[in-house]
């Protein structure tokens, strides 16, 4: 138990002993004293001052001599005006040091099979362009969330939507078929995902070129240029044949149907080498292909229940506009699903396949509105967790350079992206020399260094906020980035390495004082086990991310202050070696569940 939840506790009782007032503990929130005051612990007694009909000192006075006769961990306290500042009994913090660093797993909760199962939804990519820059943050952002749950001892399944079906891919089959000339993977030397990602920049060149040459033509007809635009884009044969395949996909055409398994074969094998790199994984794999026929089952049954209406011209639609909302599509006319169809009909599986008790979509801010209309239309549907899904909504991220255009082919590439990362973490290695290490440690290490820069950067911040992501930045060894957090983890494995080397053991120091700096870091310590749960409370990675930050920061401090392999007195430096111990588990903990590897040594 924390020292907040003990203070806050024994003040309820005192209140309780003094006064006769029941006051609920989990009300009572302790605070770091102000460094201009003594104390560890300030609690503000004004709630109390009313019932006891006393000044706000003499109330303070009166709940620190019951604090200091009743509870041990009190030492003595003072008051300052309504303020009662605690003093804690030092050798308390020695005991809650051992026992954070005598508990395996700190801070974090095991799921037991009546825990609550959460399914997080992440990735969803599509299969015609390989994963991007805003894909990475997606996944990571997924994933840590995944952990973070795990940790606060949910029950977590990880799943994927992978978007394999609809105009978009088929203009990368369209685009192969014209003017790939047979080309593979194999031949062209590619991940496939990279090949297809080429195929649909080219579609998009050669339908501008089209749309340009119409839309002169009809402009020379005697057109204005808006309604040549208009007629181009109605016109245009390449859009008009890639809407045709689209149809004869849907009808189960056996050469549409071929091409699209052979280049989602390819796309899939991409994906896995990228994901595998990244370090992110899933539990489960949803299709669109298979589930947007789910969907369409269970929008005509809305439809026959009238939960839904059918327009003149077949299309069907939901009126939401008794929730504020307006009229949304579910199938066009030629029957045909959208995005919104698809997810219904994925919700509809994955509710068969699982007891989901909190379904959580990672997605980015962009779809805010679509998942406002999902939430309604599954609660209409019957799904008990329709309306209490959660839209983990994320940012954007962007590059200094600006916004990225898949269509251009401007996108910041994931397996580019990583490599240039790995490489930056290179060059940092080249010029601070690589020591003892063997060539095959060193590229290790600038595997771990260079993803956990490109993780840390994109999760330490508000996952709710727009972001610019700048790789130089990120690799920086100073400053409040995944490289600094790493190069202090390796750091006190070395002092435990050496530690041992000379025969040092963490025992005995059941009765040392811990100095100021001590006790602020076993605080910090124990502040984890609350941060990991708000994390989980708020969906945000970054809370663990900005606190395993603090932590590293302040040991840095001490460690630069304080002498540890060097300390004469051994109970004293017994001490400070569970301290650096326990401080090295926790930053480790926080950081895996971050997705972050930490190395034994830089």
């Amino acid at each position: 138990m924390s020292i907040d939840v003990i203070i806050a506790e024994a003040v309820a009782r005192a209140v309780k002993a003094l006064y006769g007032i029941e006051a609920d503990a989990a009300s009572i929130v302790p605070q770091a004293t102000r460094k201009e005051f003594e104390g560890n612990l300030t609690v503000v007694v004004f709630p109390w001052v009313k019932a006891a009909r006393k000044s706000p000192e003499a109330v303070g006075k009166e709940i620190g001599d019951w604090l200091t006769d009743n509870e041990p961990a009190v030492n003595r306290y003072n008051v300052v005006k309504g303020f009662l500042n605690i003093v804690i009994e030092p050798t308390y913090f020695t005991s809650m040091l051992r026992h954070i660093d005598g508990t395996p797993d700190f801070g974090m909760t095991k799921a037991t099979p009546e825990s609550e199962l959460y399914m997080v939804e992440y990735s969803s990519p599509n299969t015609n362009k390989p994963l991007h820059l805003g894909h990475v943050r997606n996944n990571l952002l997924g994933f840590s969330l995944s952990r973070i749950l795990k940790a606060c001892g949910y029950n977590v399944v990880k799943t994927n939507i992978v978007n394999d079906r609809g105009i978009h891919i088929c203009k990368s089959m369209l685009a192969w078929k014209k003017w790939g000339e047979g080309i593979t993977p194999e031949k062209a030397g590619k991940k496939g995902d990279h090949l297809i990602g080429n195929f649909y920049v080219l579609f998009d060149k050669h339908y501008k070129a089209e749309l340009k040459e119409l839309t002169a033509r009809y402009v020379a007809d005697g057109l204005n240029e808006e309604e040549a635009q208009k007629k181009a884009e109605a016109t245009s044969p390449l859009m008009l044949e890639a809407r045709d395949m689209l149809r004869r996909w849907e009808q189960k055409d056996p050469e549409i149907r071929g091409l699209w398994e052979m280049m989602n074969e390819w796309v899939y094998a991409g994906f896995d080498e990228t994901y595998k790199r990244m370090g992110v994984d899933f539990d489960k794999i949803y299709y669109e292909s298979n589930t947007y026929l789910e969907g369409k089952d269970k929008v005509l049954a809305g439809l026959d229940k009238g939960i839904m209406y059918r327009k003149e011209d077949g299309s069907v639609w939901a009126d939401l506009t008794d929730a504020g909302l307006d009229h949304k599509l579910l199938l066009r006319s030629d029957g045909t699903s959208v995005y919104m169809t698809q997810d219904i009909g994925t919700a509809k599986l994955r509710y068969q396949d699982y007891p989901i008790d909190k379904m959580i979509y990672v997605v980015g801010n962009e779809q805010n509105y679509h998942f406002q209309v999902l939430s309604l239309l599954l609660d209409r549907l019957g799904f008990k967790w329709g309306k209490d899904l959660v839209h983990f909504s994320y940012g954007m991220v962007e590059l200094p350079e600006g916004k990225m255009k898949s269509r251009e082919g401007t996108v910041v590439d994931a397996d580019d992206l990583m490599d240039e990362m790995i490489q930056g973490a290179r060059d940092v290695a080249a010029e601070r020399g690589r020591g003892d290490m063997s060539a095959e440690e060193s590229e290790e290490i600038a595997r771990i260094v260079g993803l956990g820069a490109l993780k840390y950067f994109l999760l330490k911040v508000d996952p709710r906020k727009n972001m610019t992501f700048n790789p130089k930045e990120s690799i920086d060894f100073n400053g409040n980035t995944g490289p600094f957090i790493q190069y202090t983890y390796a750091r006190i494995r070395s002092v435990l390495r050496k530690a041992a080397e000379a025969g040092y053991k963490a025992e005995g120091y059941d009765m040392v004082a811990p100095n100021d700096k001590e006790i602020s870091l076993i605080q910090h310590l124990a502040d984890f086990p609350g941060t990991v749960k708000e994390a989980g409370r708020t969906y945000s990675p970054a809370l663990i991310a900005n606190y395993v930050y603090d932590l590293v920061k302040e040991y840095n401090q001490f460690y630069h202050d304080y002498s540890i392999l060097n300390e004469n007195d051994a109970a004293v430096r017994s001490l400070r070696l569970a301290l650096s111990h326990a401080v090295a588990e926790v930053v480790k903990n926080g950081m895996w569940m971050l997705g972050i590897e930490v190395p034994e040594r830089m």
